[in-house]
Order: C-alpha cells, then structure tokens, then sequence
C-alpha cells in the first residue's frame, strides 16, 4: 500500500460529510496509509434511525445472494485487502493473507446458514394433561445492533459480526477499532457492492462520547457485540442496559505440554501460537507450560524454533513477525519482560524492541505470580513455566481470572479427558494450539474472558435473532 487511501464512514449506504478526519499510520514506519472522515453525535442519531426505518424486507435467498457475493469479490481482491491490512496494522503480510482465508470462510459459512431453515416442533400430546396440538419455534431478526471490534484482526472480527447479523436480517451498525478502521470500511463497501441495501449497515467511527458510548445505551439498540479488553467489556456490561451484551474479551491461554507429548508437535505448536499475528490474539499461547521431566529437551529444541520467526518489516514476504498495533503496546511488553526478570526470570531470545517492534522473546524461570502470566501480555512472548504432574498442570492453568481456550499437547487419554473435563476454559484442543477452530464452530469463554455466550457463525446468527413461539391444532 503505497499511497494513503481517503475513506469515509457511512449511514446507510452513503458517504457522511466532515470536517473532522483521522490519520491512520503505519506501526512500522509511522508512514500516512490513509484517512477517514470521522462521525459525530448527529450521525450516530442519524445511523440509528435509518437502521430503525429498514427498507426492503431480504429473502433468505437475497441474503444468501449478498454474502456469497460479497465472498465472491473479497476472494478477486485478496491481496489489496492483506495490503491495506498489513499497512494499517503493521502485521506480516503473510498473516493479512491468511486473514482473508478466514474471512472468506466467515461469508461462506453465514451464506450457507441462510439457505437452512430453523425451529423446532413439540407435539403436545405426550403427556396426561396435553392436547392435540404442535407448538413451533421459528427465529426472527432484531430490530438493530452494534458491533464493536478490536484491532487485532482488522477484518476477520468485522465479518465475524456483521456476516452472521446480514444472515439473520438484522439490520448492525459497525464501530470499527480507531487503530484499524480502512480495513472496516473497505470490507462495508463491499458488501454494499454486493447489492446489501444501504439500512442494513452503516459505520461510524468517531470520539467515544458521540459515537460509542451513545450506541451502547440507546433503548432502540437490541445487542451489543463487543470484542476487545476486560476494562471496557465490563463498562459495556453496566451501561448498557436491557439489551442483549455479548462479550468476547481477553485470554491467557495455556499450552500444556505433558511428559508423554510428542517434543517436534509440542514444540511447533508452541511457537505458531506464541508468534502467529505478532502474538496479538485473545487465543495466542501466552503462557508455555511444560512437565519437568521433558523441559529441557523442549527448551534445546524450542530455541531452535524461535530463530525461524523472523521480526521485521510486515511487507516483506519474508517476514514472519510484524510489529505490534503501536509503540506503546511494544514498550508494554518491554516493560513486563523487564520486571520478570527483576521478579527472577531468564531471557533466552530476543527481548529486544525497535519502536513498535518487539522480537519473538523466549523467557524462563518465570514466577506464577509474574505480571506477564497474571495477566494478558498481547504480543510475540513466549514466557515458559514447568509443572509437576497434572494435578499441577491444571491448578497453575486455572490459576488466573481468564477462561478463553487452552491446548493440550498429550497422546494419553487419560489425561486429555482430565483436562477437557477439569479447565475451566471455554475450549480445550487436544494436541493443537488453544486458538484452533472452523469459523463455525461455537467460540467463547468464562470468567474474565467473556460471559460464556458463544460465537463463531451458527451460534453468533442466534444471537441475533429472537425465538418466536406458536402452537396450533393438530
């Protein structure tokens, strides 16, 4: 993405007029990639109220058309959604690739689920006291919601939301991250471009005040959609209201490899989840913790590893770590390193930052009460903790206020049973990394993690909806 790119946020299918604009600039070399004009608290009012109009009421099959459609354009111009991606987020191109696979698969899986029909039957004569006649459940739209995503995943988050609430035929108005908005608004002109009428979806992207906070609260707002950090996840929870909140929050996901594992798996499983992304996923591998009796053989081998996740410039195709999202969060991540060392923990590789640049860091010796295990550190970390047996194993994991995913690197049963049943996680793979899913699988988490209401697609288009009951003669 050589030259910066001029967007605007829309209301229905049509450009807003601004005077206020905001600069969105490369993490790698803080280059201008683009500008948007930005909304106000009338546009927020006017979003609403559109969405509120509706327009032409979509067939299943017309929102099977858009989707796939959608899907279709998205697959034609793969690598200048990975470039705008890449430029705005500073990750390696070679993951903004990727990101529109896992997009594609969004669009794909919600434009499958709209051509199949929903509900349930009971017949009432089953019991002493029923009657002739069938009760049936069909699901039917909101009236409007809000999605909120993050930056992490400049377009994987977006379809994640709007794809399943376009399926349901309930009408969303997207407030994209301020850090990642080109991505968002290039992926809404898309779907405008095929064909999704202009009430079905607006953007919005201004101060918090005019724009979020008043989406959040508005009575005529159904659900709100949220992913991003615990802090404002929970303000979300308190000040929204009586609406539907779904929530998906911060992680600190294990890998726990035990004595039985199979090292090269454990080892390679380990590394794509600790550095895939430049570490910034709520599912990335954020503590590595390996049984005592193999530690040493995973570390010889891990360090060779690590040296293969080279950190540099995101447009080279080389590169397999960009930079994090922006200087501060590297200096975070400096910071938290440095006081684990001060805590009595051991750098093995890297820990190293250049502006937003922070290498793939290898950490030992770390203690269990470490900042950096405590709590989410989101980039390229890899701090590495032993344990005892699985008794241990599963206390150190559920030791913290997160319940995202966890991965178990293990070829006994007995033990993968004894995790999945005992971690108090919203998913648990066995021999994978914590992260691993289809996009329409049910996803989620407990605890600080989020409020146990899944997502992935199929689950993510009830949430848009409601259940409407009848019963007639029969």
């Amino acid at each position: 993405m050589s030259e910066s790119t001029n967007l605007s946020c829309y209301i229905a299918g049509k450009k807003i007029e601004s005077s206020n604009s905001l600069d969105v600039r490369s993490p790698y070399d803080n280059r201008l990639v683009g500008t948007v004009a930005l909304a106000n608290a009338s546009h927020t009012e006017e979003a609403i109220a559109a969405g509120l109009a509706g327009g032409k009421k979509l067939t299943r099959y017309d929102r099977y058309l858009i989707l796939d459609k959608t899907r279709q354009l998205l697959v034609e111009r793969k690598e200048e959604f990975a470039r705008v991606i890449s430029a705005e987020s500073g990750l390696a191109i070679r993951e903004a690739i990727y990101e529109t696979g896992r997009a594609h698969d969004v669009l794909m899986f919600a434009a499958i689920e709209c051509l199949k029909d929903d509900g349930q039957i009971f017949s009432c004569d089953i019991s002493p006291s029923g009657k002739a006649r069938k009760i049936f459940t069909t699901r039917e739209p909101l009236g409007l919601a809000v999605a909120i995503t993050p930056f992490n995943h400049p377009l994987n988050q977006v379809v994640h939301k709007i794809a399943p609430a376009i399926a349901a035929g309930t009408p969303v108005i997207l407030k994209p991250s301020e850090k990642t908005p080109l991505t968002a608004i290039k992926i809404v002109e898309l779907l405008y471009e095929a064909g999704l009428p202009g009430y079905m979806l607006s953007v919005l992207l201004g101060p918090t005040n005019e724009v979020a906070e008043p989406l959040v609260k508005h009575p005529a707002i159904e659900l709100v959609s949220f992913t991003g950090s615990v802090a404002v996840g929970k303000r979300i929870a308190t000040t929204a209201g009586y609406k539907k909140v779904i929530l998906e929050l911060g992680g600190n996901d294990p890998i726990i490899i035990m004595e039985d594992a199979d090292i090269d798996t454990a080892v390679l499983l380990a590394a794509e989840g600790s550095f895939r992304n430049s570490g910034q996923r709520c599912t990335a591998v954020k503590r590595i913790l390996v049984h005592e009796k193999i530690n040493d053989l995973f570390l010889e081998k891990f360090l060779e590893k690590v040296k293969e996740y080279t950190c540099g410039d995101p447009s080279d195709p080389a590169t397999k770590v960009g930079t994090v999202i922006d200087e501060a969060s590297a200096i975070y991540l400096e910071s938290v390193v440095k006081k684990a060392v001060e805590q009595g923990a051991r750098v093995l590789y890297g820990g190293k930052r250049t502006g937003a640049l922070m290498e793939p860091t290898v950490i030992v010796d770390v203690p269990r009460n470490a900042d950096m295990v405590v709590h989410e550190s989101f980039g390229p970390l890899a701090p590495i903790m032993t344990f005892k047996n699985i008794d241990d194993a599963i206390a150190l994991s559920n030791s913290t206020a997160y319940g995202l995913s966890s991965g178990i690197i293990t070829n006994n049963m007995d033990y993968a049973i004894r995790f999945i049943k005992e971690l108090k996680v919203g998913t648990v793979n066995i021999n994978e990394v914590p992260g691993y899913r289809i996009e329409s699988s049910p996803f989620g988490g407990i605890k600080d993690s989020g409020l146990g209401i899944k997502e992935g697609v199929i689950e993510a288009i009830k949430c848009f909806t409601y259940v409407k009951t009848f019963s007639m003669p029969w």
